[in-house]
């Protein structure tokens, strides 16, 4: 019983470590149009400095996605640290765009070390016996974590003095404190070997992998395409069509949909990983619609709705996918397997929204955002319909 309760501890507390370092990765999202005050830019450059985070994590997961398993999995998310050390330094010196294109890189680095090295971390601190919740734990923290991030640079920017500063330098003074717990927990892996010994792979899957990557990796890239395009155009939506110019209210909505992924990701739970991936599509394609209607209409109370609906949906499909994916993974590469997953995952925060970026300009943030939800909503609607198909068979 004493063991269990130290595991879970140390499941925890590897947990939280999980949030601090993806808190920042959304930092700046409430901050944007402060940003654009500052410094003069359009929403092409808000979406090209969002996809220059994604960008660095997919570079990451492809160049060291097995860094944990190789040199184990304190040290690789020691460098994660660093590296969100190093980002939070950028913004804190920010008096030009080039900072922001560096911290928001250097964030990206920071989260490709982390995505697939804590998701596995935290599975292994746990007990025996406790898979299923250390998986909750992995991906709420996840989540949660990138929640917390507009939530808390949101407040600060309202309500505190020094709007461009202060979040960083809570960030930086939360990650030299997670450095000290990570210190404190054990290594995970037994059998490590030198950096050296890290080499970049291409995008493949053990063969025992294949048959649930496919439908995991469809739900995933859905889910983050719709947080990557809210995450960097809502706040100058509020503010341009609602005008919302609470940084604190822009903060809260974008962080409803990353906490609703984590109480999307309990749900699941529930329901079981074959119903939760077509499930979760189904509402993600509600939480589109509300979206589009939310862009339309002019309407806070949809934009909110949109935010809980879809987060939800996310969060269904998205634990579904990841518990599938790290249950058929040999334990040998699981963190490569779930770092591959999360490469596809990134790949939709990405290059929906530098397309609504681009898009912004002829058609307006609102015509833009249209075609977005219109693309979003054939796609989920395909991913549903192959996903049933996908599971008819298991059924008899």
């Amino acid at each position: 019983m004493a063991g269990d309760r130290q595991g879970w501890l140390r499941c925890l507390l590897g947990g939280a470590v999980f949030v601090v370092c993806m808190a920042g990765t959304t930092l700046p999202t409430p901050l944007y149009p402060l940003y654009q005050e500052k410094f003069g830019f359009s929403e092409l450059t808000v979406t090209v400095v969002y996809a220059v985070y994604a960008f660095g994590v997919i570079g990451v997961l492809l160049l060291a996605g097995n860094a944990s398993d190789t040199i184990g999995r304190r040290p690789t998310l020691l460098w994660g640290l660093g590296f969100a050390a190093a980002s939070a330094v950028c913004f804190l010196s920010a008096d030009a765009l080039g900072w922001l294109y560096a911290g928001r890189l250097l964030s990206g680095f920071s989260a490709g070390l982390f995505t697939g090295a804590a998701t596995a971390y935290v599975m292994e601190l746990a007990p025996p016996g406790g898979a299923s919740r250390a998986t909750l734990v992995a991906t709420a923290a996840n989540m949660g974590g990138l929640g917390c991030g507009p939530l808390l640079a949101g407040l600060l920017a309202q309500y505190a003095p020094a709007p461009l500063l202060l979040p960083f330098a809570v960030h930086l003074a939360l990650v030299a404190v997670s450095a000290v717990v990570l210190l404190w927990l054990p290594e995970t892996v037994e059998e490590r070997q030198a950096l050296t010994s890290v080499r970049p792979q291409r995008p493949a899957l053990p063969a025992q992998v294949r048959a649930v990557f496919v439908p995991a990796a469809i739900a995933s890239f859905v889910g983050f395409a719709l947080f990557g395009v809210f995450t960097s155009v809502s706040p100058a939506f509020l503010a341009r069509y609602l005008h919302v110019d609470n940084h604190a209210v822009s903060g809260l909505v974008v962080a409803l949909a990353f906490f609703a992924s984590t109480a999307g990701q309990l749900a699941a739970g529930h329901f079981g990983a074959a119903r939760s991936l077509p499930l979760g599509c189904a509402v993600l394609f509600v939480g589109l619609l509300l979206l589009a209607g939310a862009m339309y209409a002019e309407l806070l109370v949809l934009v909110v709705l949109s935010a809980v609906v879809g987060g939800t949906g996310q969060g269904l499909a998205f634990r579904a996918a990841l518990s599938a994916v790290a249950a058929a993974a040999p334990p040998d590469r699981r963190a490569a397997v779930i770092s591959a997953l999360f490469v596809v995952a990134y790949t939709g925060i990405s290059i929906p929204v530098i397309g609504v970026g681009l898009l912004a300009d002829p058609l307006g943030l609102e015509g833009a955002g249209l075609v977005f939800i219109a693309c979003m909503l054939l796609l989920v609607a395909c991913a549903g319909v192959y996903l049933l198909r996908r599971m008819r068979p298991e059924r008899h």
